[in-house]
Order: C-alpha cells, then structure tokens, then sequence
C-alpha cells in the first residue's frame, strides 16, 4: 500500500518554510494521492494559495466561509474524509494550539474534528525550538499517539544555525508513504493477543487482581488490525473496549477461562503478543456465597494458575512468533532475558514499574524489547500506539 488514492490534508501555518510546500505537494499528486490544502491566514504571506490550488487541483481553503459564495467550507466533513493529516510547517503557535485544544481558525477546526492519522513537522527558530514550553507540546502532542518529524539542524531564516529548521519536502513525502506502507505490512497476518487483568474470584464479593487496565494489549490489537491483520483479542475484565471491525474479541474473567481461550485459537496465529496480566496463583476453594468477616485475621489458601505462556512456549511451532510482557520492580533486564528463555520466546516486552508514567493505567508506556538473538533495544517514553508500533516494526524487521 503506498499513498496512491489516500485523501491527505495538508494544514500550512505561518512559517518562512510554507514556500518548501509546494514541492510536497507535487510529490504527493504525482504518486497519485488527493491533496487538500487548509493554510491559516497568515501562511498567504509566505506561498501563494494560486500556486498550491493548481499543484493539489483543489481550491485552498482558509476560512469557515467562501467569500464569493457565502458556502460554508464543512471542517467536519473535511476531518472525516483525511486519511492523514499532516501539519507542515508547524510554527511555535500553532503547535501550542493544536497541544491545547484551541481551535481559532479553520485549520485548527478540522483538526479537532479529524478522526485519522496525524504527522506534525515543526519549524521555528532555534531558541523557540529548544524551549521549555515548545518541547512540552511537543512531548504532549506525542501522549496523543501523533507522529512527529523533527526539525533539522541548519541555516534558519534568522540567519542563525541550529535546529528548528522543516525536515525537507522530499524526506516527509518519504515519511508519509513508509506510513502508508506499514497500513499494509501485516496483510494475511493472524494476530492472537491477550489484554487486562484477571480476576481470581474468593467469593461472589471479591477476588483477587491487579492494576492492569489493558491499555497496552488493546493499543497492539488495534495496531495489527490497522496494519491489515485478522485479529483475536482476548480481553480480561476491564471497562475498555475496542470496536476495529479486523478485531474479534473474547471477554473472559479469570486465569483459566484465559488459557481455555488463548490455547483455543493459538494454532492459527502466526504471531501472539501475551500482553495480559494474568494472576500467578488463584483461590484453592471459592466460596458460593459472600464469607462473613469473624474475628482479625484471615487465612486465604491459594494454589498455582496454569502458566499459559510456557505452555504455547512448548507448543508453538517454527513460523509462529511468541512475544511475551515483563513487569519487573528489580534486576529488570536479568529477569526478563530468564523469563524469554525459560518459556521459548522470541520477544519479550519489558517495563519497569520504576519508570514514571509507565506500566498499568497510563496512556504512556517505557519499554525494552529483548530477543531470543541476545539483542536489548531501549526505547524512550511513549504513547502506548506507538510502543505497539514499535513492537511489530521490529517483529517484522527481524523475519526479513
């Protein structure tokens, strides 16, 4: 899958790099995408809105209403029809608009109202680049799951060097079709994933369980859907869903209602992600009804759940990848190239509980990634959907 037929805005703010757009444009037509052009206003005193109409083949747009006609320009129907919208240049103002939700102009309107994709290439002089405030929308933007080019390092129009300067239209043209092509990579793929908690019942009041909310698990199901793949996701209890039509999802309680379902339709995955939490011991005896508090203490016997990733460990078969998830709290990386080995992994995704905003709840996750080869990659804090894009990326990348 390339760019080709992909409906593309293409939102200019009011930077001296505007004139780079043109170029970006042409490439975009000539490979066959629907290019719409949304500048604000004071983008018309650095390219010409005449230029970029006759290179997209689409009147540019810049306000809510045609002046000519009184038509209103529908920034809803806009944000529906992007496949991506891609932000360049993005001035220091703009990109703390679009951080905070201020929708002041028709650009910023159908911003609010995209549902796709959304790449965000800053330029701004180097000072505004590098400060405090630019880099927290910057990091704010990315918690969104939004992709961010950076800016390079050169000449900018203050006649100083540094970095703020637009990464080059041919560069981001290549960013936005490897993007397209990723839509695709895992086409005829069979992908079993596992996400939440469990919960081990101790009468019909309570149970035991953990933190888990199962963001991580459903951000690598929606991901290999959206990359073309048949998706199973096993979900443990938790108020989060997902409604991707390539996902079929089985809700389940507990540990062993989890390993009947994963072991159930793991023969026909060609790659498991285990991002479950699931309970290491649960409730020798369950009580039928609710048990009456009598005197200070309790004693609560417990005895060993199956331990579902060592038994596909032992069943899976040479095409198929297994990857499993580590929470660790100490001797991270020790622990977690033990547990890849004991229960023959190929992958296994390791987050600490000692990183902030990382692990159960957040929106943002921290992870290493270790391989069955010895490789240990560390990547920096991420949004959860680009932690899941990380991980097929280097899934694939390896079974070249």
């Amino acid at each position: 899958m390339s760019v080709k037929d992909k409906n593309i805005i293409i939102g200019i703010s009011g930077g001296i790099a505007a004139y780079k757009i043109p170029m970006l444009v042409r490439l975009l037509r000539k490979a066959g995408a629907n290019v719409q052009v949304i500048m604000t206003e004071s983008a018309h005193d650095f390219v010409t809105p005449v230029t970029l109409a006759t290179l997209s083949g689409r009147p540019v747009l810049t306000d809510f209403v045609k002046d000519d006609t009184g038509t209103w320009n529908n920034h809803v129907s806009l944000g529906l029809w992007a496949d991506l919208m891609v932000f360049a240049p993005v001035t220091a103002n703009t990109l703390a608009k679009m951080a905070h939700g201020q929708a002041d102009n028709f650009l910023l309107a159908v911003y609010m109202s995209a549902k796709c994709p959304v790449m965000i290439a800053p330029a701004m002089d180097l000072d505004m680049y590098a400060h405090p405030a630019t880099k927290a929308n910057l990091k704010k933007l990315q918690t969104y799951g939004y992709d961010i080019i950076p800016a390079t390092e050169g000449e900018l129009a203050s006649g100083l060097t540094g970095y703020g300067r637009m990464e080059e239209p041919e560069n981001i043209f290549a960013h936005i079709n490897d993007f397209f092509k990723k839509k695709s990579d895992l086409t005829g793929k069979k992908v079993l994933v596992t996400a939440g908690p469990t919960y081990e019942s101790i009468d019909p009041v309570r149970f035991i369980g953990n933190h888990s909310s199962g963001k991580m698990g459903i951000a690598i199901a929606e991901e290999a859907a959206e990359r073309g793949a048949e998706v199973v996701l096993v979900l443990g209890p938790t108020h989060l869903q997902t409604s991707h039509p390539n996902i079929k999802t089985i809700n389940v309680q507990n540990a062993a209602q989890m390993y009947e379902a994963v072991h159930k339709e793991f023969d026909n995955a060609d790659i498991t992600v285990m991002a479950a939490a699931v309970a290491d011991f649960t409730p020798e005896q369950t009580a039928t009804e609710k048990i009456k508090k009598s005197g200070d203490t309790m004693s609560l016997k417990l005895k060993a759940t199956k331990d579902i990733l060592a038994a596909l460990g032992q069943k899976k078969n040479g095409r198929q990848i297994l990857i499993g998830f580590a929470m660790e709290t100490e001797n991270e990386k020790a622990n977690a190239l033990k547990k890849l080995h004991k229960k023959n992994l190929d992958f296994i995704v390791l987050n600490s509980l000692r990183e902030k905003n990382a692990g159960f709840k957040h929106d943002t996750n921290k992870v290493s990634i270790l391989t069955k080869t010895g490789d240990i990659i560390d990547y920096p804090l991420k949004n959860k959907k680009d932690v899941a894009a990380d991980i097929f990326d280097l899934v694939l990348a390896s079974n070249k």
